[in-house]
């Protein structure tokens, strides 16, 4: 169970951290979340504000943009990688652009199609041994 009490792989009742720079990219993902039953946590559209949300909030899953307003996104992805926060990386360069240490993230490819999106949060909340 995760902490919310859902099954494995259950996306319902999921807080989503969503770190986003771009405003119409962030309100298409939020309502693609809503739609599959998260609670959307942020969004952040800049470093500062994703390390706060990603060290002091009570968060399930978070989904990281890659570049976020020119700055890397790694600082937040090491937040969430100490505290033990499944996340998935968001990149139009796909995994390629992807860090050597975070090569094993999920990575979902913009633009968003709400199925890969779905089957990506679901590969990163899903228990290692699945």
């Amino acid at each position: 169970m995760n902490m919310t009490g859902q099954a494995p792989g259950s996306l319902a009742g999921l807080k989503v951290l969503v770190v986003e720079d771009e405003v119409a990219i962030s309100l298409l993902l939020e309502d693609m979340l809503l739609d599959l039953g998260c609670e959307v946590v942020g969004p952040a559209g800049r470093l500062s504000a994703a390390l706060k949300h990603a060290e002091a909030d009570a968060i399930d899953l978070a989904l990281l943009d890659v570049n976020l307003a020119g700055e890397p996104i790694y600082p937040v992805a090491e937040v969430l990688a100490r505290r033990g926060i499944p996340f998935v990386f968001s990149t139009g360069y796909g995994s390629a652009g992807i860090q050597d240490g975070f090569r094993d993230r999920p990575v979902v490819q913009k633009p968003f199609a709400q199925n890969d999106l779905e089957a990506k949060l679901r590969l990163a909340v899903a228990p290692a041994s699945a």
